[in-house]
């Protein structure tokens, strides 16, 4: 009887030993949905960039910094052959572009062919949007023009954009990679 006593009572002390420290649950579900949350973000933003093509024909400058590019209008100015290209259609050769007298008043540097043509584009892109006719155009306009453009004929590939109603107007260049892999369109 002593010794089922004495039993007891180093039980009842056991007990109450561990009766201080209790059992600490972990719920492990939210911590292992916020790491799959940052991993479907991390992937989907990976995966936004290489959207736009690159016109056949115009061969991009390399840049080492820079943003992916987004779906947008394309202006591309090739090398081979030399002409002027405004999303995929050739509009006019490059030297008709160079030496295009301007006929919009006060602006010397507007190419009138390359103009009708982004005009027309924005008129419909503000008519689709049921915007006035006098507010810029918010769908950003890409220019791709080849290593060997020259920077007048960039100014006044610019300028005519401008006036045509672009507002957000971007270079795009190709940026510079490892040995082997292929190259991503940037702005």
């Amino acid at each position: 009887m002593a010794s089922e006593r004495a039993r007891a009572l180093r039980e009842g002390r056991r007990r109450a030993m561990f009766q201080k420290f209790g059992l600490v649950q972990l719920n492990l579900i939210p911590l292992v949905d916020t790491f799959v949350a940052i991993v479907f973000f991390s992937l989907v933003a990976a995966t936004v960039g290489d959207l736009a093509p690159i016109l056949s024909g115009v061969t991009l400058p390399q840049a080492k910094v820079g943003a992916a590019a987004h779906q947008e209008l394309t202006l591309g100015v090739s090398s081979r052959p030399a002409q002027v290209i405004f999303n995929g259609r050739p509009l006019m050769s490059v030297s008709a572009a160079a030496s295009a007298v301007s006929n919009v008043e006060n602006q010397p540097l507007v190419v009138p062919q390359l103009y009708s043509a982004l005009k027309t584009a924005a008129d419909s892109i503000r008519q689709a949007n049921g915007v006035s006719q006098n507010e810029s155009v918010t769908t950003p306009l890409a220019i791709q023009g080849d290593k060997t453009m020259r920077y007048d004929l960039l100014q006044r590939l610019l300028q005519s954009a401008r006036l045509a109603g672009f507002r957000t107007i971007t270079l795009q260049v190709q940026r510079a990679t490892e040995q082997g892999a292929a190259p991503t369109v940037t702005m």
